[in-house]
């Protein structure tokens, strides 16, 4: 099994850095963004990701509207939202638009990488039903 591309996009550089050490060493391929602009540039580039962990909270582009963009011109790549200002709003509009989940900042490591290898295998299924 090829290992799962994530794309972590925040702007806050050290809590990238920090998450960037940790899920790398659990075997996960990470490519960073630290904005909105920064991510859906890398994946029109062809950069191949299976799931985008996104900030909600992000000056210019916001995650809720990157979100859209992502879906809209790669509707096959899982989000997971994440922030530290969490409101209930923020994370039933993600669900809306097509986010896989949405956790708090900070989030437990384990229950990040269990939803991103949930996320990795409905994008799996996606790829695979007919149709796609």
């Amino acid at each position: 099994m090829t290992r799962t591309a994530v794309m972590l996009v925040d702007d806050e550089v050290p809590f990238v850095n920090t998450v960037t050490k940790r899920l790398s060493k659990r075997n996960l391929h990470v490519l960073t963004a630290n904005s909105g602009y920064e991510a859906l540039e890398k994946l029109d580039s062809g950069e191949m990701v299976d799931v985008v962990i996104l900030d909600v909270k992000m000056p210019g582009l916001d995650g809720i509207e990157t979100l859209r963009e992502i879906k809209k011109a790669h509707p096959l790549v899982e989000v997971i939202m994440l922030t530290g200002h969490a409101t209930v709003e923020d994370g039933i509009q993600g669900m809306k638009l097509g986010a896989f989940d949405y956790l708090m900042k900070p989030c437990d490591i384990e229950q990040l990488v269990e939803k991103i290898h949930e996320a990795k295998k409905k994008k799996a299924q996606s790829e695979h039903r007919p149709g796609k």
